[in-house]
């Protein structure tokens, strides 16, 4: 029996006249991509050259072949014995050069080591929108932009309204100053990235509304014990409601963080309510002319010294109409101080417009309260 024979009549092969085995074409691309997801798409095209390719006539198919040896898993020799033949045909078979598949995409030329780095084509698959934050720090800007001098203008006014309030008395301080609790409660969660939050902002801002009732109803004298006993209440209350929250215990954690702080700057913002009525006129003017003068066009270091020493003059002019007298120059110079602390927050991490117009406008002041009222206890 020939050779021919024995491989004809045997065994049946489907893929042994031209055809190739589409188990044996191996797709393989080379190439640098950030995106671990993304390969080049093959066309069916590609794929049909690829089996022309390997179409072409061979004269010993079962033995060169090497998709077709897995087909016969016993030893050349006792195959061929089984039918009568001669093993020492079959000791040393001659294997051919398999054709190898259609190129794929040829892979892009390794970049020089002064060209940088080399990108291939970018995935669709993440989120496509991109901050004015990410922007600004994709482009290396830097991260504080200060609010401007129309943030400015409208803090010294809500200073100046305060400093008219408070010369009004309690009552007529209460008007500007919820305003105030407001622009604070917005503007920090706006600060932090959080929008919209209107629960996180409810809370916080009726949280300084309690703190208010509170001392009015208990009295500037017991000014302390109503605003701490209002922030130890409302920071419970927002720890339990962030655990009855369903979201991911970091964006949880997150919330909650922001949520206590907006609800602990809108009470501390009590402060002014508690404070002598004095040192709330010279805390107001002080922090209005101190974040003018941070937002004229000077040098850093200039404007700097600049505000410090504007808030020191008028606080010692202010002074000078209320019974504080020279005094109110510290006072003036302390809430200067944590104005521009209060500023610089606000002007943190590439912030929008609408951070400029609330957290920008409000956190000097707010964060000037307890410096009011701690200095006008001891001043005054």
């Amino acid at each position: 029996m020939s050779n021919d024979q024995y491989y004809g009549g045997q065994q049946y092969d489907p893929y042994a006249n031209g055809q190739q085995n589409p188990a044996d074409v191996t797709q393989t691309w080379e190439g640098q991509t950030w995106d671990t997801q993304y390969q080049p798409a093959v066309s069916y095209d590609q794929i049909q050259a690829a089996q022309a390719a390997q179409a072409q006539p061979q004269p010993q198919a079962p033995v060169g072949h090497g998709s077709q040896a897995d087909a016969y898993p016993q030893p050349y020799e006792q195959q061929y014995a089984s039918h009568g033949g001669s093993a020492a045909y079959y000791a040393e078979p001659v294997a051919e050069p398999v054709a190898e598949p259609a190129a794929a995409p040829a892979a892009p030329p390794a970049p020089a080591a002064d060209a940088g780095p080399a990108y291939s084509s970018p995935t669709t698959s993440g989120n496509t929108r991109v901050t004015d934050a990410q922007r600004a720090r994709a482009e290396g800007r830097s991260p504080i932009i200060d609010p401007g001098m129309q943030p400015a203008a409208l803090t010294a006014l809500l200073g100046l309204l305060l400093a008219g309030g408070a010369s009004l008395g309690s009552y007529g301080l209460l008007l500007p100053l919820v305003l105030l609790q407001g622009l604070t409660a917005a503007g920090w969660f706006r600060l932090n990235g959080m929008w919209p939050a209107r629960q996180g902002i409810a809370l916080a801002f009726l949280g300084g509304l309690v703190a208010d009732a509170a001392l009015l109803a208990a009295g500037r004298e017991h000014a302390a014990a109503a605003i701490l006993g209002t922030l130890g209440v409302w920071v419970l209350l927002c720890l339990v409601l962030q655990l009855r929250s369903h979201a991911d215990p970091d964006e949880r954690m997150y919330g909650l963080m922001a949520t206590i702080a907006s609800a602990a700057l809108t009470v501390v913002a009590t402060g002014h309510l508690g404070a002598a009525p004095d040192a709330v006129v010279v805390g107001g003017i002080a922090v209005a002319a101190a974040v003018f003068a941070r937002a004229l066009p000077l040098p850093g270091p200039v404007s700097l010294v600049a505000a410090l020493l504007a808030s020191a003059g008028a606080g010692i002019a202010a002074g000078g109409f209320t019974g504080l007298g020279t005094s109110g120059a510290l006072l003036g110079l302390g809430a200067g101080v944590c104005a521009l602390v209060g500023l610089r927050a606000a002007a943190y991490d590439y912030p929008s417009r609408f951070v400029h117009m609330t957290a920008g406008v409000a956190l000097p002041l707010t964060a000037a309260a307890p410096a009011v009222y701690l200095l006008g206890r001891a001043l005054a």
